[in-house]
């Protein structure tokens, strides 16, 4: 790719993140081998109903250098070829019952749809391959039951390579062969999961209409620590269905990966803004870290959490600021790359600092850390610059805030107005904790 085209499309991905941002993620997704870069699921209702962005979104990722593996499925179409075609067809344990019949009709709309996606991407300028098999080497699950369904048993990587160092993009369909060549039938997302295993990609990332994983009120959950979330999210009512299915396989899937590995959920049209900002737009799940929770500061490395607080804002702490204050709480990622520390004023929990490395951010650490405070302090308050990038997201979980000078003071959980007052109040006299005063305090 000429560098003059990088430039451009680095500062176009600017208009939706920190030019920081879309740099530290450009560098990181750069420095992955090519076909270990990412594997980007594709539904059959995305397809049907959001090619253009789909198209768009890979094309963006195609410019900047990446070479992400995609995977399509193409169950919508199917549907409709087979009621189309006057074939009838079942299902078991949610698995589509393949007569030689239905795999005929599979056959022609997998071939079909991989083809249109290629051309669609072939009129951007997007060079592309069509892979609609020899990819995965399958054998029969269950013949009697399902008839012509396969269990991947290999998965040939040549095809994939050969089209990256062409500089094409692949694109796969999920059908198998058996070593004597019938084709089969494969559950798209089992292909992409076994074509992760052996990939041991940076991203797996799964294209839904939903835009990711949405919580008991209908909104996306931005990010999931598995270590520190997945046993509270298995307990919530509204975890259920299909939902509780696709987070156990995620579960599954990247604790067979390495740790630098992760799952994204999101839409077509979202997808740069999910890979190249902290923020992102869907839900990002990954193994991560657990967060121990000390109460007070024994047991804490008080210079770690001081060289942590210092990464995250640039300025160290004022001397001797941990013998200056009456320490409730420190909630601390395993690594030190994430920590909230929580004083307590006048019988209240006050958030006196929360730090997120760059690195963290992208891993949706802080997240998690807020999560498990949360759970644990039903009330809480705390103060954060006027200018502060993040106050967005404070406005977001706070039950209310005011604004006094450079300071805003935010506060959940307090049940009354001298309560609110009582903790403005002690906010706005807090002394600077910091050396020097930039950009944002918290």
């Amino acid at each position: 790719m000429q560098k003059d085209t990088r430039h451009t499309i680095v500062r176009l991905l600017s208009n939706i993140g920190s030019r920081r941002e879309v740099d530290q993620y450009l560098k990181r997704f750069s420095s992955v081998e090519s076909t270990r870069f990412a594997v980007v699921k594709v539904g059959g209702t995305i397809l049907r109903d959001d090619l253009d962005n789909l198209v768009s979104s890979l094309s963006f990722l195609y410019r900047v250098g990446l070479f992400p593996i995609v995977i399509h499925g193409g169950g919508a179409q199917l549907n409709a070829a087979l009621e189309e075609a006057g074939v009838e067809t079942k299902r078991i344990d949610g698995m589509r019952v393949t007569t030689p019949e239905v795999l005929e009709v599979a056959r022609k709309v997998f071939q079909r749809e991989n083809w249109r996606l290629v051309e669609a991407l072939e009129a951007m300028g997007t060079r592309a391959r069509p892979i609609p098999s020899g990819v995965f080497e399958a054998r029969l699950l269950d013949e009697e039951r399902l008839g012509l369904v396969g269990e991947i048993s290999g998965v040939d990587l040549d095809p994939i390579r050969s089209s990256i160092r062409a500089g094409h993009l692949p694109i796969l369909s999920s059908l198998g062969e058996t070593p004597s060549g019938q084709i089969l039938n494969i559950n798209a997302d089992v292909a992409a999961n076994k074509l992760a295993l052996d990939i041991e990609p940076y991203k797996i990332i799964f294209l839904t209409g939903t835009g990711g994983l949405l919580d008991n009120y209908g909104r996306i959950i931005p990010s999931v620590n598995l270590a520190e979330d997945y046993n509270f999210l298995m307990s919530q009512d509204w975890v259920e269905g299909g939902m509780r299915l696709k987070v156990e396989q995620i579960k599954g899937l990247l604790d067979e990966l390495p740790l630098s590995s992760s799952v994204s959920m999101t839409v077509p049209e979202h997808l740069a803004k999910e890979l190249f900002t902290h923020r992102g737009s869907g839900t990002l799940i990954r193994r991560g870290e657990g967060v121990v929770r000390y109460d007070g500061l024994d047991g804490l490395d008080r210079e770690r959490t001081a060289e942590l607080i210092a990464s995250c804002f640039g300025r160290p702490l004022t001397e001797g600021y941990f013998d200056k204050k009456p320490f409730y709480r420190v909630y601390m990622s395993d690594s030190y790359r994430a920590t909230a520390i929580l004083t307590k004023e006048n019988g209240i929990p006050y958030l006196d600092k929360i730090g997120v490395t760059d690195q963290a951010q992208g891993e949706g650490l802080g997240g998690s850390i807020w999560m498990r405070m949360k759970q644990e302090n039903p009330k809480l308050f705390w103060r954060s610059r006027v200018e502060n990038p993040i106050n967005h997201w404070y406005f977001d979980e706070a039950d209310g805030s005011y604004r006094d000078g450079r300071w805003v003071v935010f506060w959940y959980g307090l049940e009354s107005f001298e309560e609110v007052k009582t903790c403005v109040d002690a906010a706005l006299k807090m002394p600077e904790t910091l050396v020097k005063q930039e950009d944002q305090d918290v």
